[in-house]
Order: C-alpha cells, then structure tokens, then sequence
C-alpha cells in the first residue's frame, strides 16, 4: 500500500512539474498559458479582438472581452470563414468560424525582458482565404534566430471586404468595408501594447506579408490608423498600387449591393441574421474583394498617399518571383502565338500593346512561352504592382529600400498524383487531363514562402533536396537581418545595396547562386508601364 501511495504521489508531482513548466503570461486581458516546444514559448489562439459575430458582423474590431484566471492558449483559434479557393492551403486546425481573430506567438525568451525583435505575418490567399495557423508562417524557426515570430488572421472574403450604404450609415465616418484590414491593425496594436511581456521589443515590430498579405502590407503603410504601429516592412510578391486607382466608397457600396441582392436579402440585418456557414455559400466569393477608400482606414488613393509621402516612413524590403504567372492566363485556351498573347494584353495596354511587346523582347512565337512571356503575365498579374510599391516608397520615402528577385524553382512533387495548380497551388491531377505547356524554371507564385521563414519542412509535397536548404538559410538570413536591424546585410551573404539614389535599381537575385544585379532592362520596361498609367 505505502508502495502505491508513493507511486501516486511521484506521478502527482511530475504531472505538477510539467505544469509548472507550463510557460504563463499576463497580458493586459489576462493571463495565458502556453507550451515550451523545446526552448521555444508558443502561445497559441490568443484572441486579440472581439468574436466579430450577431452585431459586430461587418463593424471595426471592438476589444477582447478580459478574462478571470489562466487562458489555456495551446492550439490554433479557428481559421476564418473561406471557401476551398487553392490548393496549396494547410491549416493548423480543422475549424472554420467567424469567431477568427486570434493570434499565435512562437518566442525564444528566457526571462520575457530580452526586447527581442518582432515580425508579424499576414498570410495570402486573394482577401478570401488562407490563416494564421497554416504550418508554412509558422515562427518556430524564426524563434530560434532570435526574433519573436507572430501569425494573425483577419476576416476573408465577404466577412471582411463588404461595403454596403446601411453599414456605411451606421459608422461616425460614413464608410464601410476594409474590415479584414482594420482587424489587422487590431493584430498589431494587442501586439504593440502586449508583446513586452513575451521577451519582445514594442519598438522594433516588422510586418510582413505574401500575396494578399504584402497587398496589405503595402495599404497598412499607407493607411493612418497604422501612424507609429510598426518600424520595419516586407513584402513579397503584390502591392496595393498597381495598374489602375482603387474603388470609391461608392463604387464598393454599389457591389455590396449587387451582392446582396445576388444573396437574396434585402436589408442588412437579414445579412446579419444568416447563419455563417449559408452566407459563405451564398456569397460564392471567387475573385479578390476591392481594396477600396472607405474615409477611416483608408481616406484617399494609396497611389497619391505615396505619392505625397504621407505613408510610414519605415524601412522596407520587397521583391517577387520568376514566375508569378504563366502566359496562358493572357492566352484564355487560344494558341501560344505572338498575335493570340498581344490580343489578351490588349486589355491591359490597349494600343501601347505593341510598344509593350518590343520592352519585354516579344516579337516571335517562340517567345510566348518563354520567360519573356512568363515576364509579361507576371507584372500584368501583380509584378509591377510589387515595383511600384517599393519605386514610390524610395522616391518620397526617407528610409532605405531593398528590392529582390526569386528565382529558385520548387523540386519535383513526391506525390504523383498532384500537379500544378493555381496561384502555386497543387490540386488533383485528373485522369487524361494534357500535360502543361512545359515553362521556363523558375519560382512559381507562394514559393518562396517556406523558403523565407525556414518553414520547408512542415511541406510534405515536394522532395526537397540539399539545395532547397541552402537557399532557404540565404533568404532566411536575410529576413532576419532585416527584422532586428532594418538592414538585410550580414556575415556569409552577398552585400545587398538599397534602391535609394540609384538610376537603375540594384536587385538581389536569391538563387543557390545568390548575386546582386541592376537590370536596365526591367527597370525600363518598368517604367515605361508606369509611364501609361501613371
């Protein structure tokens, strides 16, 4: 009997000890309670607004209701409402509601007093889908360099991007819409006012973010909500500015409108009313909601926000890939000529198609489906767009800017039964589906994602060879550089100049054979495009 007794009690007190070692901290909401996975604190599904339901569907953010005792913050808060839209999306956790806005925190602190640089991702996925708690953001390895790594969501689709008269009634400034963004400038402010109890620095907090999320890096500069929030800003592959001004409050009410109507509802309030789930099916979200002025968040063009200099003045580091997109979404299933590519660009340049076409080296057949044409399908879908952000930023900014260029391509996929799919997704392959037009090799849209944060491990798709994780450590390097001095040189890599007070901008080019570069002839073509929109 003694025997078990003292069995039980050792059992009693190492369960004890696993808990007391339990990492716990008080924020101004209440305390949480984490994990230590091996010498990294991770807190998991801390909420840092309101659950934007009943009511507060479509309003700003409100605050976190405080809590009594320790919040468990162990897994993953549920993933934002979304449709299935690419095929390349993992999650963390099985669960989708409109009670999303939370927060994860990976850091490496000992004593929660270090003042450790902080980087906040905002995931892509078009404005409709994607989350914090996908494992390629995850900030284990980051954490491990030093930093304090953060993932955060942010309503997609018709929950965040929905503009509509009788919201804008509803709001002192008269607007609606945007709330997607402004729940992220609720991320980083919870993380401004809180983050110092996690080991790490108010102070020093990088945003950053892919696709759609380095559009909303791009608008979060530009939008005056965010003065002072952050000190540091990357981006990788899109902007904010691009071919064309962003929608008016008008214009986005008009399509709230349509919307509803395509719904079925007549009134807010029947919107409100509709379960999530029947509101996510109805609204058949397929395409990116418009980022557009809304008088609060965002009260002007972001172009002409830049254009006076009024966005942060903040370091920033921005680049894209080789191979953004692929010349067949010009093409729209015709054949790859030189006259069928010229005529779906005619939509975008009109009768400057031509003039176009001579920048990017176009003249011949053969070229559509060369990297010429994968050039022209990748600035036409958002790689001017990326440009322009950090052209504008260098010249009416005062801080330094450093622009990239990706190129290393993904190795082959273990599973045979996937290909390609869009936006550097996988999907399916079907049963007598053709072969894609072979493409130049090259880093597809979303690549460069585990590259970047170290994260290639947690993506069982592709056969990652020796080289993968060479490139992975330079590109990793060079983040965190940036996120803890705003500079992204340092021992063992390539010295990377900024743009700043430079004709023809310097581009670090981020391949197993990494190398700085000024290329004349992107720079030109460049600004020639710009020179027909702007």
């Amino acid at each position: 009997m003694k025997k078990l007794f003292l069995s039980l009690a050792l059992s009693l007190l190492a369960v004890g000890m696993v808990q007391a070692q339990n990492p716990q901290v008080k924020t101004a909401d209440g305390i949480l309670e984490g994990v230590d996975e091996s010498g990294v604190k991770v807190f998991k599904g801390v909420p840092f607004a309101a659950p934007p339901v009943g009511d507060l569907r479509w309003k700003a953010p409100q605050p976190v209701q405080k809590w009594d005792g320790v919040r468990q913050a162990k897994e993953f808060g549920p993933n934002p409402m979304q449709q299935a839209v690419f095929g390349d999306m993992n999650f963390g956790t099985k669960e989708f509601s409109e009670d999303c806005l939370y927060l994860n925190i990976w850091t490496p602190a000992k004593t929660m007093t270090e003042k450790l640089p902080v980087l906040i991702y905002f995931n892509g996925g078009g404005l409709m889908a994607g989350s914090g708690s996908e494992p390629r953001y995850a900030g284990w390895s980051m954490a491990r360099k030093g930093i304090v790594s953060i993932t955060a969501n942010y309503r997609e689709g018709i929950f965040g991007f929905f503009a509509h008269p009788e919201l804008s009634k509803e709001t002192s400034y008269k607007g609606s819409g945007n709330y997607g963004f402004m729940d992220q400038v609720a991320a980083i402010t919870w993380v401004k006012n809180n983050i110092a109890a996690f080991g790490g620095d108010p102070e020093r907090i990088t945003i950053v973010g892919e696709s759609a999320g380095s559009i909303s890096v791009s608008v979060l500069m530009a939008s005056p909500l965010c003065k002072g929030l952050f000190a540091q800003a990357m981006g990788s592959s899109g902007a904010v500015v691009g071919f064309s001004k962003v929608p008016t409050l008008k214009e986005a009410e008009e399509a709230g409108v349509k919307k509803a109507e395509q719904i079925g509802c007549k009134s807010v309030a029947e919107l409100r009313a509709m379960p999530a789930e029947e509101l996510m099916e109805k609204s058949a979200v397929n395409s990116m909601p418009a980022v557009h002025i809304d008088g609060y968040f965002l009260p002007e063009q972001p172009a002409d926000i830049y254009a006076q200099g009024k966005q942060a003045q903040v370091p920033l580091l921005v680049g894209g890939n080789s191979c953004e997109m692929v010349p067949m979404a010009i093409l729209a299933g015709k054949p790859a000529t030189i006259e069928n590519l010229k005529a779906g660009a005619r939509a975008t340049f009109g009768d400057n198609v031509d003039k176009v076409f001579e920048m990017y080296g176009l003249t011949t057949d053969a070229d559509v489906l060369s990297q010429k044409g994968v050039d022209l399908a990748s600035d036409i879908f958002l790689a001017y767009s990326t440009w322009k952000w950090g052209h504008m930023h260098k010249l009416t900014g005062n801080s330094p800017v450093y622009r990239y260029y990706y190129s290393h391509p993904r190795p082959d996929m273990i599973d045979k039964t996937k290909v390609a799919g869009l936006a550097g997704g996988v999907q399916e392959k079907k049963a007598g589906e053709p072969e894609a037009p072979k493409m130049p090799a090259g880093a597809v849209h979303s690549a460069d994602i585990e590259y970047a944060m170290g994260t290639l491990s947690t993506n069982l798709v592709f056969d990652w060879q020796p080289e993968d994780y060479w490139v992975s450590d330079i590109f990793q390097n060079y983040y965190v550089n940036f996120v803890k001095t705003g500079n992204p040189n340092g021992l063992g890599l390539p010295e990377w100049t900024p743009t700043n007070g430079q004709a023809v901008a310097p581009v670090m080019h981020i391949d197993v054979e990494t190398f700085q570069k000024a290329d004349k002839q992107m720079e030109d073509r460049y600004k020639y495009i710009d020179s027909l929109f702007w």
